[in-house]
């Protein structure tokens, strides 16, 4: 099974291309949704984080308070840091998991990992998307979607890899520019291609 990693600067449109792939058949999993599950209630991932962070990151109900973590770690690299060494390797080994659980005769299966690069998972991947859009898209895009001032969006985009680099190490790139339909028709083109190389 040929094992493809997507990934890309944040806002730049993955779910998107994810969901798109997954309404074509391939099994697909999503890294933030596995880091939600290693941080949720009464996991050992949560625990580590209170230890790390304190009981102020936790909402009345015992669930991890997301909006006043990202507050800390997007301005502290070492908190960050710290934040990736608790998450990272648990998400790692849930992907590895899920991709075991697939059946022998899957052709290949995508895994949506917004920091590839950055967790240096590159290698665990026989192939790499990466999706890109315009500056100023992904600023607006992630103002609207995540509700953060232009200065609070800009320190998300600047804690990660410049999309630039992560460009020239694609073997696959979707831009999200333009419309859904316009998007979904380069998903079906990488489809075939990859389709073509399991």
């Amino acid at each position: 099974m040929l094992r493809v990693a997507l990934t890309g600067g944040i806002a730049t449109g993955k779910s998107v291309v994810r969901d798109e792939f997954a309404r074509l058949g391939v099994p697909t999993s999503d890294a933030d949704q596995l880091a939600r599950a290693v941080v949720a209630p009464g996991t050992p991932g949560l625990e580590a984080v209170v230890r790390r962070f304190g009981r102020g990151i936790l909402l009345p109900d015992g669930s991890l308070d997301r909006k006043a973590l990202g507050t800390i770690v997007f301005a502290d690299p070492a908190a960050r840091a710290d934040l990736e060494a608790i998450v990272h390797p648990a998400v790692r080994e849930a992907t590895d998991v899920w991709l075991a659980s697939l059946p022998a005769e899957t052709p290949f299966a995508v895994c949506d990992i917004p920091l590839l690069f950055e967790a240096g998972r590159e290698g665990d991947f026989g192939r790499i998307i990466v999706t890109a859009c315009e500056p100023a898209t992904q600023l607006a895009r992630l103002v609207r979607r995540d509700h953060l001032t232009p200065d609070e969006a800009r320190a998300r985009i600047a804690a990660q890899w410049p999309l630039d680099e992560k460009l020239r190490r694609a073997d696959y790139i979707i831009r999200t520019d333009g419309t859904f339909a316009e998007t979904d028709r380069l998903v079906r083109e990488v489809y075939r291609a990859l389709e073509a190389e399991s």
